[in-house]
């Protein structure tokens, strides 16, 4: 069944519209112009999901380095901040992956540095994350196709 939500110009770029549809709650997101809907309920603990603060993503190359992309498109949940990417659904934390780590630590001349650095590293993390170093987790929220109907919003609920 087709459910029309909202105008598409209600929801600002970066912004969500919670709607009841069917006895579902439903959030639409607007990343840049592209619709998204999720459940509101995080399949985690059922937390209201999509009432959780939105975040860009951080990338970096290399130590030191950092950009922020003020995307919007990762959704942390309220109740455990739980991360879910609001394009996919997937989940982005699993806690019983991440773990601080101990590293020995010794003195090196400043020859065997410049040596290492010139060989570079390989990029460390899971190639479909939404920013490099994110762990995929066990979850994945709820999600609908969001159509846009001439200036009208349409999620789609199955059967």
């Amino acid at each position: 069944m087709k459910y029309v939500v909202a105008e598409a110009s209600e929801i600002e770029s970066g912004g969500r519209k919670i709607v009841t549809v069917a006895g579902r709650s439903i959030g639409v997101f607007n990343l840049d112009g592209e619709f998204f809907a999720l459940r509101n309920r995080c399949p985690h603990q059922g937390g209201k999901l999509c009432e959780g603060k939105l975040w860009g993503v951080i990338r970096s190359e290399q130590p030191g380095a950092y950009e922020y992309r003020p995307s919007r498109e990762i959704l942390c949940c309220p109740w455990h901040g739980w991360e879910f990417h609001v394009r996919t659904g997937q989940s982005w934390c699993a806690p019983e992956r991440l773990r601080v780590r101990r590293y020995e630590v010794e003195t090196v001349a400043g020859e065997e540095l410049a040596g290492a650095a010139e060989a570079g590293s390989p990029p460390i993390g899971d190639p479909e994350a939404p920013a490099p170093g994110m762990v995929k987790g066990p979850y994945t929220a709820e999600t609908y196709p969001v159509t846009r109907d001439g200036e009208y919003l349409v999620v789609e609920l199955p059967g």
